[in-house]
């Protein structure tokens, strides 16, 4: 799989992610950007990653993005449990992320994402596409050369990252109420 390791283009929400007590349920960093990259800085910034039913850690339009993870949750109780204990302990403690991979038969065929990410970077240089512009270029190009299979991928992320994160509020709000009863 192609992993874009030269950009050193990273989330800019990492900053925030640290210093926020919130879950964030994604399905990845978008692959245009340096997933490892991001996820030391995450580990840096105290940052816990989670997967959702996966050792693995998603590519956003891919189920696995090439790196692993030390932990994963089974179940939106599971991701209830841990942010009651995070919010218990007396230290600030920033945000979760639950990487919710698509299942395999719902991401963009690994090949097709693989080819237009490569052509894609190779765009950015040729056009010489830097700093805030390269996300918005390089998704424009993503659509175009996918024939909107990316933006297929993409619809599909959010709802399944939706149904995850209702399903996680509905645990956690059961749990509060189980323990204030």
């Amino acid at each position: 799989m192609c992993r874009t390791t030269h950009t050193f283009d990273e989330s800019a929400d990492l900053i925030t992610l640290a210093q926020t007590p919130i879950a964030v349920v994604c399905a990845g960093v978008k692959s245009i950007l340096d997933v490892g990259a991001t996820l030391e800085r995450l580990e840096t910034l105290g940052v816990a990653v989670v997967g959702y039913r996966t050792r693995r850690f998603p590519g956003f339009y891919l189920t696995d993005g090439g790196f692993d993870l030390d932990w994963s949750l089974e179940s939106p109780e599971q991701v209830a449990d841990v942010l009651a204990a995070r919010d218990g302990l007396a230290v600030h403690i920033g945000g979760l992320i639950v990487a919710n991979p698509l299942p395999v038969d719902e991401q963009l065929d690994p090949e097709l994402h693989d080819r237009t990410l490569t052509d894609g970077l190779a765009r950015l240089e040729r056009d010489g596409i830097t700093g805030k512009a390269v996300t918005p270029y390089l998704l424009s190009h993503f659509h175009s050369a996918t024939e909107g299979a990316s933006l297929a991928v993409n619809v599909r992320i959010i709802l399944r990252n939706a149904d995850l994160a209702a399903r996680i509020a509905v645990a956690s709000a059961a749990r509060t109420t189980a323990v204030a009863a």
